[in-house]
């Protein structure tokens, strides 16, 4: 290893000592036994919306205690600050709406053909083709 990559490892190992001190003396570590299926879609999920688990998981435990965090006024700001940020939410919400979409589509299915050709049938349909165009726009968005 040449001296300057030592110096750099150095370096690094250094910061991270002064921010596992700061962090220790800052913060307190909580530790919680989750399902594994859930717990790699909500590491998914904060990738995919740009937030890091630990800010999800402290404003959920601040909002559940009526409390206000320090850091952040809001986690619901942080995804409007860039564009890649602000197309990653598009991206959630749009992929939310197909879901939404696709459980009124089942539901539809799911409809007895004795009530087919009733009128909340039709204004189901037509929901279900109205939520089509929408997803249709939504898509050439970003």
């Amino acid at each position: 290893m040449a001296s300057t990559e030592r110096v750099v490892v150095q370096l690094s190992k250094a910061a991270n000592r002064a921010k596992n001190k700061w962090n220790s003396e800052n913060y307190t570590q909580i530790k919680a036994y989750v399902n594994p299926e859930i717990a790699t879609a909500f590491k998914a999920a904060c990738v995919d919306a740009g937030i890091s688990v630990n800010s999800v998981l402290s404003q959920y435990m601040a909002n559940y205690c009526d409390m206000q965090t320090s850091h952040k006024p809001t986690l619901t700001a942080d995804f409007l600050s860039t564009k890649r940020n602000r197309r990653k939410k598009h991206e959630e919400l749009l992929r939310q709406y197909i879901q939404l979409r696709d459980a009124q589509e089942r539901a539809n299915d799911n409809v007895h053909e004795n009530f087919r050709e009733t009128e909340k049938f039709e204004i189901s349909s037509e929901i279900v083709s109205m939520m089509d165009e929408a997803i249709e726009i939504l898509e050439r968005i970003y």
